[in-house]
């Protein structure tokens, strides 16, 4: 039984190491940010199944859930960090538009 649970975590690296693809090549930040998202969850995963092969899953449960929580929280930092730079940006894009949009009312 124990073979299966070796087999199914190697499974899961392998999935982790194809996810690695589209944290760094992403074509935008979200991308990336859902990668790391998507290899923290099999990370959480893969500890209940690290626990289940040495027999001490009340362990490994306790610092899966603890894993999962700082995952949580990473991805939504990141968001409201994307989030906010997005703001920002688009905030100097329409003043700039404002700007143009005066000058061009007082040229006329």
């Amino acid at each position: 039984m124990d073979s299966l649970f070796i087999y199914v975590g190697v499974g899961l690296l392998i999935l982790m190491f194809m996810t690695m693809y589209r944290v760094v090549s992403g074509p935008t930040a979200i991308d990336r940010v859902m990668g790391l998202n998507v290899i923290g969850t099999k990370t959480t995963i893969l500890l209940i199944i690290i626990g289940t092969i040495f027999h001490r899953v009340e362990m490994f449960v306790d610092i899966a859930l603890a894993y999962a929580l700082l995952n949580f929280i990473a991805t939504l930092a990141a968001a409201r960090y994307i989030y906010a730079k997005h703001e920002i940006f688009s905030d100097d894009k329409d003043s700039s538009e404002d700007i143009s949009k005066t000058d061009e009312a007082a040229g006329d």
